[in-house]
């Protein structure tokens, strides 16, 4: 399926996996590379060592495109950057930061930059950033969010109108029915989350693999807004946010009860209780 999107990654298919923490390392983006679509590799829960490691790894297991997903407000960016540089990663998409920090450096490398928002005035900083193509995330999306909590199917249309730069869909997009819903809307291809997590190749932890297959409408829920809001599957952990939430509790006694590594042991180490999933 040749588009803009397929053209501007080289790859066969305008499909995009999500560079997820504790999820996306090096064989499942080379999978899905090999069988045609963009693999990203999620450097989000890397160390700078490990992520060149994922790096390396990946382009022994593919000749295809892949890409690095990186948050911009990870402590280690420069380092990342400079991995990323050294180990001449093709692809980089950019999160949860300014777009202007790092597009240039990245493009005058020979990288490919897309940046993910999450409502449509961010579209004209994405274009002025010169960014190569714009990640549209509605708030069905099963990890990071934008406090807006506009739908896929709303937000996609209107970054559309904003932009003329190659758009990808992102957020509760799991099937060809609903990769069509968006490209109708305005999209030139879509990203892939959740669908992934269940994957043999994904890194993630059996038991957090079938909590997500097995869960239902109603299981999920946006989460620590006052923080960074993210679609949290509903668990000990989850019913704790949701009535500190309820009492008004503030950033920083919401910053205490996610305490430190929380999201590493609910999806990488598969504790379904107290984990962050």
């Amino acid at each position: 399926m040749s588009n803009r999107i397929s053209r501007l990654f080289n790859i066969q298919y305008p499909i995009i996996q999500g560079g997820m923490i504790w999820c996306s390392g090096w064989e499942l983006a080379s999978a899905v590379s090999n069988a045609g679509g963009l693999g990203l590799i999620g450097a989000g829960s890397m160390y700078p060592n490990v992520l060149r490691e994922h790096i390396q790894k990946t382009k022994k297991a593919t000749n295809k495109a892949f890409g690095v997903n990186l948050p911009l407000i990870y402590p280690d960016i420069e380092e990342h950057i400079k991995i990323i540089i050294e180990e001449k990663v093709p692809i980089v998409f950019t999160s949860a930061g300014n777009p202007k920090t790092w597009t240039q450096t990245l493009q005058a490398e020979g990288i490919k930059v897309a940046h993910v928002i999450a409502n449509s005035k961010f579209a004209a900083k994405c274009e002025d950033a010169g960014v190569d193509a714009i990640v549209a995330e509605g708030f069905e999306a099963g990890g990071h969010n934008g406090r807006e909590e506009s739908t896929t199917l709303t937000l996609t249309p209107l970054v559309r109108s904003k932009t003329v730069l190659p758009l990808i869909a992102a957020g509760g997009i799991a099937t060809g029915r609903a990769m069509l819903a968006a490209m109708i809307l305005g999209a030139d291809g879509v990203q892939m989350g959740s669908r992934f997590v269940a994957s043999e190749e994904s890194s993630a932890h059996i038991a957090f693999k079938k909590a997500v297959v097995s869960a239902s409408e109603g299981d999920t829920r946006l989460a620590l807004k006052k923080l960074i809001p993210v679609r949290l599957l509903n668990n000990d952990f989850a019913q704790k946010v949701a009535q500190a939430e309820a009492e008004g509790k503030s950033a920083e006694e919401l910053k205490k009860i996610l305490g430190k590594a929380r999201a590493k042991n609910g999806m990488f180490e598969g504790d379904l209780r107290e984990g962050e999933l």
